[in-house]
């Protein structure tokens, strides 16, 4: 489980984050959307510990994450939307040495490795240079070294930015497996995928949370009581004027194949009044049905604002872009071996830290050996 209650990052005077609060349970997938500079990588960082809160908490399976960084970093795994992987390393050395890294016992390392190539479908790959590998190759790299040692929590930022359609498909297959046994949250901005994989979903906008539910809950926001598609054999002039004349009816709107929407203020079924005035008014029904907003309507109608090229939305970029920026030391929290993936594996990291280095030079030998 992860508790986020009232979390805020500030950047001087600019709010990046305002007072999210959620939670997400075992067994579920949660849907993390907002558009670009909304606060969802910075709200990430933060839940794994790679970037300090400016005030609020996250709690990882009870455990503060602030006060028990490395106890609480054991719980999650994360895959960055850019994996944080060696290219110098083959698939098998990587995984063993980011195994290490996260405190797998050495005599489980080559089992441990070897199920995960085969549960994402690089086993064929594992003495390739992961350079040589493609876009969608490497995301299945970070997501093993994200699951390495079997974590309760899992935290996945555009698992599938990049990635052609088949791959795409094939990733969120994997990942509806996960939920079984773990937490799942991840952030996309393919919104049918979202629909399609997710059980709750949050929408975040200028760092805040606008919306929050299933896909069929968000369905209903935002929108008259009820609305109505109809196709009749008359003109639009004379089936407007008919339709007008129906107890309910608000606001009349068209597709672009001709049908009339029909928008109403009650949730009363009008589909026999609605047919009824065309068919006295001399008009054959050609169809008719209750129309669903799409979670798509849902997320452009939310955050209507960001698509006219605000100045905020723009600073909520460049704040999430320095969120997510290793050589940004001084908005991060140091990190140790066995973290967070993302810091504990990043370049500045691995050349500063001495320690980790030795172990993760070892780890890397021991790789090539049993390869």
């Amino acid at each position: 489980m992860i508790e986020v209650r009232d979390l805020v990052r500030r950047y001087g005077d600019h709010c990046a984050v305002n007072g999210l609060s959620f939670t997400a349970e075992k067994g579920k997938i949660y849907g993390f959307l907002g558009p670009n500079g909304a606060g969802k990588s910075t709200t990430m960082n933060m839940m794994t510990g790679y970037l300090a809160a400016s005030s609020g908490e996250v709690r990882i399976d009870g455990i503060d994450i602030t006060r028990q960084p490395e106890k609480a970093k054991e719980r999650i795994g994360y895959l960055p939307e850019v994996p944080p992987v060696y290219p110098d390393m083959t698939v098998r050395e990587y995984l063993m040495f980011a195994a290490a890294l996260r405190k797998v016992p050495k005599k489980d390392r080559k089992t441990a490795v070897a199920e995960l190539m085969e549960r994402t479908g690089i086993t064929e790959m594992a003495d390739r240079l992961i350079k040589n590998l493609s876009k969608g190759y490497k995301q299945r790299v970070g997501l093993a070294e994200a699951l390495i040692n079997d974590p309760e929590n899992i935290i996945l930022d555009e698992p599938t930015a990049g990635l052609d359609p088949e791959q795409q498909k094939e990733m969120f297959d994997y990942i509806n497996a996960l939920k079984k046994d773990h937490t799942v949250i991840l952030s996309s901005h393919i919104l049918s995928d979202v629909n399609a994989v997710c059980d709750s979903i949050w929408i975040i906008n200028h760092g805040k949370m606008v919306a929050s539910g299933t896909p069929e809950e968000l369905a209903q926001m935002n929108r008259p009581n009820g609305a109505y598609e109809i196709e009749a054999d008359g003109t639009r002039e004379q089936l407007e004027e008919v339709l007008r004349t129906v107890s309910g009816v608000i606001r009349i709107e068209w597709n672009a194949d001709g049908a009339a929407i029909v928008m109403t203020d009650t949730e009363a079924d009008l589909r026999g009044d609605l047919s009824r005035a065309v068919f006295r008014a001399g008009m054959t029904v050609l169809g008719l049905a209750r129309t669903k907003k799409s979670l798509e309507d849902v997320f452009l109608s939310l955050t209507a604002d960001d698509h006219t090229g605000s100045n905020a939305a723009a600073k909520e970029y460049a704040a999430d872009e320095t969120a997510s920026d290793p050589s940004n030391t001084g908005n991060t929290e140091p990190d140790s071996a066995g973290a967070n993936s993302a810091a504990a594996m990043s370049r500045s990291a691995h050349e500063t830290d001495t320690a980790e280095n030795a172990e993760g030079n070892s780890s890397a030998a021991d790789g090539k050996e049993e390869a």
